[in-house]
């Protein structure tokens, strides 16, 4: 006789298993289905991937892969690719970015970029003399100023002894700061027009100030602890800041010879220069397009250093 608590054999039983078999067997049939269709789309995507590098090949296009420093550049390059696609040049512009300009060149030298876009003609000359690269600027691009800012002061003339200014560490941009510091009046260099002055070729500080060399894109994280700070203009509008906010700023002038140094430049490796893929690139950038989006989109980070 059956125990009245003894369920195994009744119907709400075997409804409920006949239940959770089904509901497991159809799970089953869905993975199996969802599988199957990642699977199609996996190699749905690998087929036209290969077809469109196949008819990419096959229509004679030109990769040219540009080495970059962070990624705020990255709408210019869309703008050289659009000059060229309405020229119908067969090139197209592949910008990788590093995180440092020394790793970009290195990446340059060892033959990993066709290109690259975010240097001036000091920084290149001192990598060169440090690393013996054979890399050769083919054109100017743009000059991105360096000033003086403070969230203390409103004026040079605020600045007293003993008071901490934070400039560049790396030699070029110690030496451009030094330079920006001497026309404000802070210090007085032994010869303003060397090419890169360090803390040595200072003659004399009637200010008091005390400089303090840090990396250049923290310098603007040190305004709330420092009198004042040197640094990019670039590395000024990415904390939210403005160009305009400067205290003291050397006006941006490509023209001016003795800005010539900090002009930023493409460069290629010196055996590749006359590459007339290259040219069509520079002839690209050297556009009424580029120059509009260099002076609309940056808010004064970079001013045009170039003709069209």
């Amino acid at each position: 006789m059956t125990s009245p608590n003894t369920t195994n054999n009744t119907p709400e039983s075997s409804t409920t298993e006949t239940t959770v078999k089904a509901t497991s067997s159809q799970s089953r049939a869905r993975r199996k289905l969802l599988a199957a269709l990642i699977a199609i789309i996996i190699v749905a995507a690998g087929a036209i991937g290969y077809s469109v590098v196949k008819s990419r090949k096959a229509a004679g296009t030109r990769v040219i892969t540009v080495g970059l420093v962070g990624d705020s550049d990255e709408q210019i390059w869309k703008t050289v690719q659009q000059v060229l696609d309405s020229r119908n040049a067969g090139i197209t512009i592949e910008t990788k970015s590093f995180q440092d300009g020394i790793y970009a060149n290195r990446a340059q030298a060892d033959g990993e970029l066709d290109l690259t876009a975010f240097q001036h003609y000091a920084f290149l000359q001192q990598e060169i003399d440090d690393n013996g690269y054979d890399l050769t600027p083919i054109a100017d691009t743009y000059i991105c100023p360096l000033n003086l800012y403070s969230d203390k002061y409103t004026s040079v003339s605020d600045f007293k002894a003993g008071d901490k200014i934070a400039i560049p560490n790396n030699a070029t941009n110690t030496g451009r700061a030094l330079k920006v510091l001497d026309a404000a009046g802070l210090i007085k260099l032994n010869d303003n027009t060397k090419a890169n002055p360090t803390v040595d070729d200072i003659a004399s500080n009637p200010s008091g100030v005390e400089i303090v060399l840090n990396d250049a894109a923290s310098i603007v994280n040190l305004l709330p602890d420092y009198a004042g700070g040197i640094t990019n203009a670039n590395f000024i509008v990415d904390a939210g800041k403005k160009v305009s906010d400067a205290v003291f700023a050397v006006n941006p002038d490509p023209s001016d010879a003795s800005l010539k140094p900090y002009v930023n430049i493409l460069v290629a490796q010196t055996s590749k220069k006359d590459d007339s893929a290259y040219q069509q690139v520079v002839d690209a950038y050297h556009t009424k397009e580029v120059a509009d989006v260099i002076s609309t989109n940056y808010d004064g980070t970079y001013v045009p250093a170039f003709s069209y």
